[in-house]
């Protein structure tokens, strides 16, 4: 058997080796290498089309393929075979797509596909970075071309000191849960959930991950120059003449752009700006007619959109003024309401300028969780938060279909901002739904959901940690000079240089995402943007604050109520009884009822008193008899030595002949008959677990007796199910 020798490239990565290897697996494909740190392994394949389509953008393609082989298990669908990716795939595919987009091209228009696969995962080390990094070495020795290479990788903050590539266990417990992608001299894509992080630490862990990433990236780098396939030639878009670029910026400038682009309202402005272009053209075309001025027209109409895009930046360089009128570091005016859904357990809306959101909080038992089936560590989530943005947001028509990765990104992202305050289950033993429905858009909708949902959480009476505002950075940059942009609108995404989320408390940073269409950034201007959105935050926490000072003391009056209570371990069958009947006949007043392995008991009702029963029954059926407790018992039958009382269900005592009532008593159904309620105390319990009872009104007056060992002073049981004592 003749098994290719392939060639295999090592370099050490957090005190481990980091192994891609190519030329054994995969080989009809232009790139293809399998990546395996720890017994975690991925496959990522590339592949570029040999024809360019007629379209204005890259049709780059990532997709990211979960096998449940790789953990060793078989799928759990009908079909016993991998469905559709789920959401985390979905976020996983994000990042090496981000990681690799800006190195493309620009006028590259042939269709490009990045798949990776894992093969085997060890449930410590994610598979997600190893994809990325997969794909950066797929791409740098394919015949596809690229600007890369480049490297990804997690960081975690573990008792002060930062990881890389920490373990799935370290993210989980460490205070920050970072993914950074950088080149050679620059970052490229970070993406970070924290708990309340400075954000000097952070700019610090964003370092440290570009300095251990420098070995892979060069490791890629050699790959490239020992291995890697001549670059394809390729047709790409006809780009505009820089003459005709010059000629249509100078008959706009001297047309009013700079004033038109300075018009109120994100349609207003648009129209204005579409009415100068036509003029300009139309001015420019001058006699042309036919095809010859369809073909003129399309040429001027594109390079109308570059001198667009070069006076906002002039404007934001040279004069320190936005689109709207703002300054750099203005944020448009925000107003908000609290309480605007009657149904709905906790609502708001946060507007910000032209972007809104409503946010809705649902408050759900344990029942109502979602369980993570992926390759990661088993887990369920009690805390979900889902974006939506519908074609009406942004006033266009489009068809409506499932979620997009779009939507999945955004509300992960805001998820990410918040989770960590929201508080732990022994202390709001709730599932938590929240739903962001973008309603107007014009940028920075994804921080517009953190204000909204914090808020809609607070309404709901959920006891955050603290409150949790987010705010959308941009960048204008032209060599040296740059401008830092707060509370950036969609044209400055769109025509600027960064979208830089944050999030977080008055305390620190909660959450950060970083896509750049730039070769990439340094830490200066990363500390200048974390800085410039603080103080944002800030001011946005203060106006959330005069809206809503504190989550509401109590819950909606439509929020389930939940009660706990805690039993002996060994009783949990007690309450569950044979074949669940008796946890049925639970329910059955209205309640749900949930028991954990340690023996907490949740009961979930819509009414306090019908908790309070179940409570109570609970508590009936697991209690254990103490001596010199007072109970209100029972008479359940009558003997000739005294009477037998129930103290609660399935545990009686023996309330002997000399204990009841002052004085000699010849009879007992003299005195007491069975229903009888009367209250009984424990005197005795022996070692054979029999119960010797006193009436309290008696002590003093009537000695108690000294039950005899294994006499007949124990507890009745006949047909009274199992002894609880």
């Amino acid at each position: 058997m003749n098994i290719p020798e392939g060639r295999r490239y090592v370099t050490q990565l957090g005190g481990r080796d980091l192994i891609i290897e190519t030329g054994k697996y995969a080989k009809q494909v232009s790139g293809s290498v399998t990546v395996r740190y720890g017994d975690t392994l991925v496959l990522v394949t590339a592949q570029m089309q040999d024809e360019a389509k007629p379209i204005p953008f890259l049709p780059l393609t990532v997709d990211y393929e979960e096998k449940h082989y790789a953990i060793g298990k078989i799928p759990g669908s009908f079909l016993r075979r991998e469905g559709r990716p789920g959401a985390q795939a979905t976020l996983n595919a994000r990042i090496t797509d981000r990681q690799i987009r800006p190195l493309f091209p620009k006028d590259l228009r042939n269709e490009t596909q990045v798949i990776i696969t894992v093969l085997s995962a060890d449930q410590e080390h994610d598979p997600a970075p190893l994809g990325a990094i997969g794909a950066s070495a797929a791409l740098a020795i394919s015949d596809i071309p690229w600007n890369g290479p480049t490297a990804c990788q997690h960081v975690g903050y573990v008792d002060g000191e930062y990881v890389i590539a920490p373990t799935l266990q370290q993210l989980r417990e460490g205070d920050l849960e970072l993914t950074v992608a950088a080149s050679e001299d620059a970052v490229l894509m970070v993406e970070a959930s924290a708990n309340e992080l400075p954000e000097a630490t952070m700019v610090g862990a964003i370092e440290f991950a570009q300095e251990q990433l420098a070995p892979v990236i060069a490791t890629i780098q050699r790959m490239r120059e020992e291995i890697g396939q001549e670059k394809k030639a390729y047709e790409g878009t006809a780009q505009v003449p820089a003459d005709d670029v010059a000629l249509v910026t100078d008959a706009a400038k001297a047309a009013g752009l700079g004033e038109v682009l300075r018009t109120p309202g994100k349609h207003e402005r648009a129209a204005a700006t579409k009415a100068l272009r036509d003029r300009v053209i139309d001015e420019l075309l001058g006699d042309l007619e036919g095809d010859e001025a369809d073909a003129r027209r399309a040429t001027l109409k594109e390079a109308f959109g570059k001198a667009e895009a070069a006076v906002m930046r002039e404007m934001v360089l040279d004069d320190a003024v936005r689109t709207d009128g703002r300054a750099p570091n203005e944020i448009r005016p925000i107003w908000i309401e609290t309480g605007v859904l009657p149904m709905a357990h906790g609502s708001a809306v946060f507007t910000r300028g032209e972007t809104q959101v409503l946010a809705t909080t649902t408050l759900g038992t344990g029942r109502d969780n979602r369980l993570v089936d992926d390759l990661g560590l088993d887990s369920t989530e009690e805390f979900m938060l889902h974006y939506n943005f519908p074609p009406y947001s942004t006033g266009e028509v489009k068809r409506m279909f499932g979620t997009s990765r779009r939507e999945q990104g955004h509300g992960n992202l805001a998820r990410r901002a918040l989770v960590r305050q929201i508080p732990d289950g022994d202390a709001f033993p709730y599932v938590i739904r929240c739903v962001g429905e973008t309603l107007e858009s014009n940028g920075s909708s994804s921080m517009a959901t953190v204000c909204a949902t914090t808020l809609s959480l607070m309404d709901a009476g959920v006891p955050l940690r603290a409150p949790v505002a987010g705010i959308a950075m941009g960048l204008v940059k032209e060599g040296d000079r740059y401008e830092i942009l707060s509370d950036i609108l969609g044209s400055e995404d769109a025509l600027g240089d960064m979208d830089f989320k944050v999030t977080g408390t008055g305390d620190g940073v909660t959450a950060l995402q970083m896509d750049i269409k730039i070769a990439g950034i340094d830490a200066s201007i990363m500390t200048a943007a974390l800085e410039r959105a603080r103080e944002g935050r800030l001011h946005i926490l203060g106006l959330m604050r005069e809206a809503l000072p504190a989550p509401r003391s109590e819950l909606a009056a439509r929020a389930p109520r939940i009660e706990t209570v805690q039993i002996p371990s060994d009783k949990i069958g007690t309450v569950i009884g044979p074949g669940g009947k008796q946890i049925r006949e639970l329910e059955a007043l209205g309640a749900k009822v949930e028991i954990e392995e340690e023996g907490l008991v949740r009961i979930y009702t819509d009414e306090g008193s019908v908790a309070d029963e179940v409570k109570r029954r609970i508590e009936s059926l697991t209690e254990t008899p103490e001596v010199g407790k007072t109970y209100a018992g029972k008479v359940v039958k009558i003997v000739d030595f005294g009477a037998f009382v129930n103290l609660f269900p399935g545990t009686d005592g023996l309330l002997h002949i000399s204990q009841v009532a002052e004085g000699r008593v010849e009879n007992v159904a003299d005195h007491l008959k069975e229903g009888d309620a009367i209250d009984v105390k424990i005197n005795a319990i022996d070692d054979r677990g029999k119960i010797d009872l006193v009436r309290p009104e008696l002590e003093g007056i009537v000695a108690p007796r000294a039950p005899k060992r294994g006499g007949g002073g124990g507890p009745r049981r006949e047909g009274r199910g199992p002894r609880r004592g």
